[in-house]
């Protein structure tokens, strides 16, 4: 059973290549925008660029089960793209598929068009008469660790959150969750919640200062300071979609209960344990 996942040389993509390679022996593919971007993973490169049908079809030749990394794009030309896999995966008699879809507000914030994109290809993929296991995942939590430094700076967690909780996740968790999914057919037509016990950003100021002996502090901002905030940090598209996302926390649309367990046949790393591996 030869196994292909997209996006290889991203972070996710690799982890779950990673994740593969120590769960099983079956053969192994990893598709790529850039095939030298993914290079030392010691599987097999192909190149996979999901705008192009054609590269996409010759590339899953001799493909059963894929794993569909959800794309970049904007939300129209994402689905478009996602199509020409999903499409690709069928003319080569791909099984199964897995997709790493998303958690968060399906309408009233700037980040919905995009949750929203996710769930029209949840819909391709069940509709596509393939196997199928999707995961929505929960909010990796490794870009607040990178921002360590500015948090320093500031003495503070400042965003639009309030007292909402988010269920945060790691690469590292959910790769070894997608290695299962993968591999195990008990998880075929199931979609899964992929994160952590659900925090608030006051908890996580509590982690970060146990664990980095810094003296953090959330200050709750409103939607609309934030996202001016972002957009002069990140420019209008990404503070935008980032100001999103963070009104979806405080909407509670990341507070939901977490399938992880199901998924992976453990339960997800406790944040303790998480902040206490990066004790410095």
């Amino acid at each position: 059973m030869t196994i292909a996942v997209t996006a290889a040389s991203g972070q996710l993509g690799s982890a779950i290549i990673r994740a593969l390679s120590r769960m099983t022996d079956e053969p192994l593919v990893g598709l790529a925008r850039s095939p030298d971007k993914a290079a030392g993973l010691g599987v097999e490169i192909r190149p996979g660029d999901y705008a192009d049908r054609e590269q996409m079809e010759k590339s899953l030749a001799g493909v059963d089960t894929l794993l569909l990394v959800s794309g970049m794009a904007a939300p129209d030309e994402r689905i478009g793209q996602h199509r020409n896999v999903i499409e690709a995966a069928r003319a080569n008699g791909v099984r199964k598929i897995v997709y790493t879809s998303i958690q968060g507000a399906e309408t009233g914030t700037a980040f919905s068009p995009i949750v929203q994109s996710n769930r029209q290809t949840e819909a391709d993929i069940r509709a596509s008469g393939l196997d199928w296991v999707i995961g929505r995942n929960g909010i990796y939590i490794e870009p607040d660790i990178d921002y360590l430094d500015n948090y320093k700076a500031s003495g503070e967690i400042a965003n639009c959150t309030g007292d909402g909780k988010c269920g945060y996740t790691t690469r590292d968790e959910l790769a070894f969750a997608y290695a299962r999914m993968l591999t195990e057919p008990v998880h075929h037509r199931q979609t899964y919640r992929l994160h952590g016990e659900p925090i608030s950003q006051t908890e996580l100021a509590g982690f970060f200062n146990r664990a980095f002996g810094t003296d953090l502090r959330y200050r709750a901002m409103s939607v609309a300071d934030y996202r001016a905030e972002r957009i002069a940090a990140l420019g209008e598209f990404m503070g935008t979609i980032i100001a999103g996302i963070y009104e979806g926390i405080r909407l509670g649309a990341l507070d939901t209960e977490s399938e992880f367990a199901k998924a992976a046949g453990r339960p997800h790393q406790g944040w303790d344990d998480y902040f206490a591996s990066l004790k410095q």
